[in-house]
């Protein structure tokens, strides 16, 4: 890999960053991380790590002048509300998100090396938290006109390309799975926490979702995978591209064979939202307890957990609006532009569980293991 090709990825410490830093610098890239907690990937890697609030805009300006030319953005970094659902149609959060992009882009831009842009947006971006949605969602189809910091940044992203004369690609993910603690949306770190904790507590590890729970997700590696390709493929450039493992996952049929794989009883009563489970004394202690013994990164339970319990209890609760379709995208563009790969995502959930576990984000999950 010649070394004039440095990615800067923001968000970092994120589900998609995590994912990200370890790809790219297992490729060999130069690869700097920027966020405001190191990330936690595996160990060996070399990569650079700059602690940069994106709301600042003099600190992006320093940052972004202090290293090297960076050819190559992943922009993965968001801020959400607590809850998360009612930052979505929040134009304070919206401009936000809009300010923190423009801060970082601008100061890049300027700086003259950048080549290449890869932007996250994601599943919100068809409108389905507003209204139903013709499915399969497709690229194709004319920007839904609702409030979505996704069309400050990728106007913005454009804005500046035509100006600048570097190319970008964006992409729209499902729900992600992967390994990171302290976020707002990773399903991995909320289900492994309560299989941990029914374990601990000896309570069964029955099913918490009030509806079937089929989705359709995407595996960071694949992604990140993705972001590799898109970074130097010219049929990538400046398109937009959905993206999913390739298959759907129906959490409640699949249970019982997750249940086993964790060594773990699935029959019994669930609680009635894993936010109220995890809000209770006793899981707090009781995680706290697991985390002291088995020598975990994390003591403190809303620190390992972020935002994700909300987002868990969102996806196998009610929807936010009643259509008759889960919400499915279409992959068929990003298979044609010559990206193919896929995962099976039951194979993908069970690994990334061990995954965090190996990383010391959660406690081990063979049947085997230390209670």
């Amino acid at each position: 890999m010649p070394a004039q090709r440095h990615i800067l990825i923001a968000g970092a410490s994120g589900v998609i960053g995590a994912g990200a830093v370890e790809h790219f610098a297992a490729l060999g890239w130069r690869v700097t991380a920027l966020s405001r907690r190191r990330p936690v990937v595996a160990d060996g890697l070399i990569f650079e790590h700059a602690a940069v609030d994106l709301n600042d805009g003099a600190s992006c300006a320093a940052a972004v002048a202090a290293l090297p030319p960076v050819t190559h953005l992943v922009y993965a970094a968001v801020a959400e509300a607590p809850g998360l659902v009612s930052g979505w149609y929040d134009p304070a959060l919206i401009a936000q998100n809009g300010r923190m992009f423009a801060n970082l882009l601008d100061q890049m831009a300027a700086a003259g090396a950048l080549r290449h842009v890869s932007l996250l947006q994601g599943a919100k971006a068809y409108g389905g938290h507003h209204h139903d949605v013709s499915l399969p969602c497709r690229e194709s189809q004319p920007r839904d006109a609702h409030p979505n910091f996704y069309w400050l940044h990728e106007d913005h992203l454009r804005l500046r390309g035509a100006e600048r004369g570097f190319d970008y690609t964006i992409f729209r993910p499902q729900v992600l799975l992967g390994a990171a603690a302290g976020v707002a949306m990773n399903p991995v770190a909320a289900l492994g926490a309560y299989a941990a904790l029914t374990r601990e507590l000896g309570m069964p590890f029955a099913y918490p979702g009030k509806n079937a729970g089929m989705r359709e997700m995407v595996d960071t590696g694949l992604l990140a995978e993705a972001l590799a390709w898109a970074a130097e493929s010219k049929s990538a450039a400046n398109q937009i591209f959905n993206i999913t493992n390739g298959d759907v996952l129906v959490l409640a049929h699949d249970w019982p064979h997750l249940a086993a794989s964790l060594g773990l009883q699935a029959n019994g009563e669930p609680p009635a939202s894993l936010a109220g489970f995890f809000g209770e004394a006793r899981t707090r202690q009781a995680w706290t307890a697991l985390a002291e013994r088995h020598g975990l990164r994390v003591h403190d339970l809303p620190a390992l957990l972020g935002e994700s319990h909300h987002y868990i209890d969102l996806l196998l609760g009610a929807p936010l609006v009643e259509r008759p379709l889960p919400m499915l995208l279409s992959t068929i563009k990003l298979r044609q532009a010559g990206f193919a790969a896929c995962r099976d995502s039951l194979d993908s959930l069970h690994h990334w569980m061990q995954r965090m576990a190996a990383l010391k984000l959660l406690p081990p999950f063979d049947a085997t293991a230390t209670s």
